[in-house]
């Protein structure tokens, strides 16, 4: 039933998702595979893109429409998608376990929002660790995606509160509303539409959301900001100065996100930028897990 990267190469990588082998794409895997060909031959199904954008599965085995998998201390839903996905990031798994880590340091009620939040995983990490959160994606399947996931999972308390909006546009009318926040996720895509066909191109919106999501800023608490994504030209360092142009001062840490592959290798797969204030100790101990 757990997730794992069992090897990648000629810009591919092999997975067992659970009872199921699967081959996707992985475009920075310019090295040569490491498993023998035998391994990935016995692969149930092969996803290969198309010039659309999006792709195809080709399945060798029957395969259920959807199965259960364990990854990041959770268990989630598989639905292979026609873009590829498998309805959870992960890379991500850092992340996750960071939020455990960081939202019972701050003490009273925490607030957290979770923007571009795809399949509900870190919205669960939040409240799982203690957080009401603002779970917010502009797809309304990922939203029932995120329900599903919740219900299967015993741990994770019923403190989500799930949105299918607009991010830039709901931002904005929590700025209005007088919301405030104690900690930001987002994970924007390079390009797509909101909930009615707003477009969110990064390089043009992300400057302006990230000086919104300042206005959301608890100032009487410890606050954080994690920014992760997966588009070219925003390297860590990209992402930590537009952090803190916006933000000030603060503790930061910055990488790339990967998926360990076996026990001494692992994939990279997009970069993140984790940013802290206010906090009595030092939460950059928290980041080499």
């Amino acid at each position: 039933m757990e997730y794992r990267l069992l090897d990648t190469g000629n810009c591919r990588k092999l997975e067992q998702a659970g009872k199921y082998r699967l081959i996707r794409p992985a475009l920075n895997a310019f090295w040569t595979p490491t498993l023998k060909q035998a391994e990935w031959d016995q692969a149930d199904g092969v996803f290969e893109r198309n010039s659309s954008g999006g792709g195809n599965w080709e399945w060798k085995n029957k395969v259920p429409d959807s199965w259960l998998i364990r990854w990041g201390g959770f268990d989630l839903t598989v639905k292979p998608t026609n873009f590829g996905h498998l309805g959870f990031f992960a890379e991500q798994y850092a992340n996750w376990e960071w939020f455990r880590k960081v939202i019972p340091m701050i003490t009273g009620e925490v607030k957290t929002l979770n923007l571009f939040a795809y399949s509900g995983v870190g919205s669960m990490a939040m409240a799982e660790a203690g957080a009401r959160v603002t779970h917010l994606d502009a797809a309304r399947g990922m939203i029932e995606w995120g329900r599903d996931n919740q219900r299967i999972n015993a741990c994770v308390p019923d403190t989500i509160r799930w949105i299918a909006d607009d991010v830039q546009k709901f931002v904005r009318r929590e700025i209005k509303r007088g919301n405030k926040y104690n900690g930001i996720a987002l994970d924007p895509p390079t390009f797509g539409r909101g909930s009615k066909g707003q477009l969110w191109k990064i390089e043009q919106h992300l400057g302006q959301l990230l000086l919104d999501c300042r206005k959301l800023k608890d100032d009487s608490k410890p606050f954080f900001i994690v920014l992760s994504c997966h588009s070219p030209g925003f390297s860590p360092l990209v992402l930590e100065r537009m952090v803190r142009d916006v933000f000030g001062n603060g503790e930061s840490y910055t990488g790339e996100m990967t998926v360990p592959e076996g026990e001494q290798r692992c994939l990279p797969a997009g970069n993140f930028v984790r940013f802290s204030q206010g906090f009595k100790e030092k939460v950059c101990l928290l980041d080499n897990i």
